[in-house]
């Protein structure tokens, strides 16, 4: 059984490894309200983000919300969101909803965009 037998166990164990890899990964959707529009809020969690190395993308919507999509390590997803509780100086964060966005939400690897106002 030469090298057929080892390829097909490489072909599971990384089958196997990019599962664990994916399963690893967590994707939020983040609205933020308050006093969070024209404080440097999108910044700051583009920073903080980075840091963490978090990918995903923050924008301001026009209901005065800031809205985000983020993904990551969990631990690192759980800490950018511990820190846009708090926001920047200057900011008054009021409210912050957590959700789930499901497959709709893409995000690109690596990067992580500051977006249009919605």
């Amino acid at each position: 059984m030469g090298g057929g037998g080892a390829a097909h166990y490489d072909l599971a164990a990384a089958k196997e490894a990019g599962a664990m890899i994916k399963d690893a990964t967590l994707t939020r959707r983040i609205v933020v309200q308050g006093f969070v529009q024209g404080v440097g809020y999108r910044d700051f969690t583009r920073r903080a983000a980075l840091r963490l190395n978090v990918c995903g993308w923050v924008r301001n919507r026009p209901d005065g919300a800031v809205e985000a999509v983020i993904q990551g390590a969990p631990a690192n997803v759980e800490s950018l969101i511990a820190e846009m509780r708090r926001g920047p100086s200057g900011a008054g964060v009021t409210g912050l909803r957590v959700d789930d966005p499901g497959r709709a939400a893409a995000v690109e690897e690596g990067v992580f965009m500051i977006r249009a106002t919605l």
